[in-house]
């Protein structure tokens, strides 16, 4: 079962349930998969999937710190909730120690050395982790395995 037939299967799950913040979150997921399959007239994969849920999460991070920052705990509350949602669409990620490893031995694949080459290991690292490691995580590896 695709990711996206999964989340389909979700949404009416939630529908019979009657959990009207579970469904709203799916909706707002299948309403983003739905426009990006229209603008770009393409049937998305699991993995384009996994990086709108990825792009999603980030925004719910940034919403959560804005409004905590805020003094607005209502909206925090629902953020976090959405946030709670969407994590369960994405695998597993890799942890900080494996992506180290991986950035390691990505560099060392592509010859690069030093910061000039950032650009380079960073497409390469997109295409290799999408969707199983944060990319925060993986570009501050990037980093520091250039800097040394």
């Amino acid at each position: 079962m695709s990711l996206k037939d999964q989340i389909t299967e979700d949404m009416k799950t939630a529908m019979r349930a009657k959990d009207a913040d579970r469904l709203s979150t799916i909706r707002m997921l299948l309403a983003a998969i739905k426009q990006r399959e229209v603008d770009e007239r393409i049937v998305l994969d699991d993995v384009a999937i996994v990086g709108i849920v990825d792009k999603l999460i980030k925004q719910r991070k940034d919403s959560i710190t804005a409004f905590q920052a805020g003094g607005r705990e209502d909206l925090v509350a629902k953020e976090s909730a959405e946030l709670a949602v969407l994590q369960a669409y994405l695998p597993a990620r890799l942890s900080t120690e494996e992506v180290q490893a991986a950035v390691a031995a990505l560099v060392t694949e592509l010859g690069a050395a030093g910061p000039g080459d950032m650009g380079k290991v960073m497409g390469a690292a997109k295409a290799r982790f999408a969707g199983n490691a944060d990319m925060g995580v993986v570009s501050a590896a990037v980093k520091a395995a250039l800097s040394k």
